[in-house]
């Protein structure tokens, strides 16, 4: 099974969900995002608002193949380039963090580890552009697929909560603790592997 995480383009923002591809639930303020649901312009919003960022400030998601088949994507960037984020009564991001928006995972793909995966490789890039942490809204009442994030799922992929709230706790994760925590378990694996393949049984002759 080949597995892919890939950045997100204008040119692969076809292969997202279509509600996903129109909804401006993060990139635009409440006001300014029902104003593009009545002109019926949301995708075109998004198109603008993904090429904007990726010229200022660089990759702000990726787009999750397996044999090719998009089956997930996730979405984050720094608080300033996410208007909606300063709606929610857990706000603001820390400002050496960037807020991971959203992310989604195909149904027939759920429960295979992605999840994590996809976290792990945001943080990777994030720590290599300098950034010591993922902040994201979680959602406390989570009930069906949204533009929030469960916050139980945050939780179990090793975010903590930093500011409590019944409904939108705010949530981090330090980067260098989940990459030292994967690092430790991909070295312990490779000197595993590395002791059974360089101490083969002698037999006797």
């Amino acid at each position: 099974m080949g597995r892919r995480l890939v950045p997100l383009t204008l040119d692969n923002l076809p292969d997202l969900p279509k509600r996903c591809r129109t909804c401006v639930f993060w990139e635009l303020d409440p006001v300014s995002g029902q104003a593009a649901e009545k002109a019926g312009t949301p995708d075109l919003e998004k198109e603008a608002w993904i090429s904007a960022v990726l010229l200022e400030w660089g990759s702000c998601g990726r787009v999750v193949y397996i044999d090719d088949v998009p089956v997930g994507f996730v979405l984050y960037a720094p608080p300033a380039y996410v208007p909606r984020s300063t709606a929610f009564p857990t706000s603001p991001v820390s400002p050496d963090a960037v807020q991971l928006m959203t992310a989604w995972v195909m149904p027939g793909y759920q429960g295979q580890g992605l999840g994590r995966v996809i976290v792990q490789t945001v943080a990777k890039d994030l720590l290599r552009r300098g950034f010591k942490a993922i902040e994201a809204f979680g959602d406390a009442r989570w009930k069906e697929p949204a533009c929030l994030l469960p916050a139980d799922h945050l939780l179990a992929v090793g975010f903590k909560t930093v500011r409590p709230h019944p409904a939108y706790p705010r949530l981090r994760l330090e980067l260098r603790t989940t990459l030292s925590w994967k690092e430790d378990v991909e070295m312990a694996i490779d000197r595993l592997l590395g002791a059974v393949q360089k101490e083969p049984v002698l037999r006797p002759l």
